[in-house]
């Protein structure tokens, strides 16, 4: 893989995204770090849009974590429901809870390595977590959108998100990091969506690698 010459490539396309875009912050609501990591485990598989209707009846119920830490699981199960995959999202928030007022004083870490450590957040979460509301950049942000993304402009051919993740440090520079993976998101979204990508109205169909080549992924 020639490097440099994907790192010409990726300034372009950073360029013409932020342009497009602006700058670009998580759709998600919330007030404390907290409430941020709830959110982001409830965006699992949903989307941003559902999850800032969720939240906000979820945090009326149960203002604070001691409140959330009592609560009846199946209660939580309830008010989240239409997130998906609420059973276990709702027992993590609920394990969750607890172990942030009994370790660490009922506040978030703002530690990469012990929040991967945490019920419901893996790597992506914490990426998201550390940026969004830490403001400390620990990697790039890979869900379903920036991987499919970053193979078809060809900054990658693997389908692992650690992997994808390596490749993309590797290109991008780490300045801009919590920026991409958010106009990557968005990008895929409008444009460059799973099925029937609008190549013909992107604005960057001109370099992208899969259309010009006329493959789709």
């Amino acid at each position: 893989m020639d490097y440099n010459n994907l790192q010409n490539i990726s300034s372009n396309y950073y360029k013409k995204l932020l342009k497009y875009y602006g700058r670009p912050i998580t759709p998600l609501k919330y007030e404390n770090m907290e409430q941020l990591a709830i959110a982001v485990i409830l965006s699992a598989q949903c989307t941003d849009k559902m999850v800032n209707k969720i939240t906000p009846v979820l945090f009326s119920k149960y203002k604070n974590l001691f409140e959330l830490a009592r609560a009846p699981v199946k209660n939580i199960e309830k008010l989240i429901y239409s997130s998906g995959f609420y059973k276990t999202k709702a027992a993590n928030i609920k394990k969750l809870a607890n172990i942030l007022i009994q370790k660490y004083n009922s506040k978030l870490p703002d530690n990469f390595e012990i929040l991967i450590s945490l019920p419901g957040i893996g790597r992506k979460t914490a990426n998201v977590i550390m940026s969004s509301g830490f403001k400390k950049i620990t990697g790039i942000v890979v869900d379903t959108h920036v991987k499919r993304l970053s193979n078809r402009l060809g900054f990658t051919s693997k389908q692992d998100p650690f992997q994808i993740e390596k490749d993309l440090m590797n290109i991008w520079p780490k300045y801009i990091w919590y920026e991409l993976s958010l106009l990557l998101i968005f990008h895929g979204r409008k444009y460059c969506k799973s099925q029937n990508p609008n190549c013909d109205a992107c604005f960057l169909n001109d370099t992208c690698f899969y259309k010009n080549n006329n493959q789709f992924i």
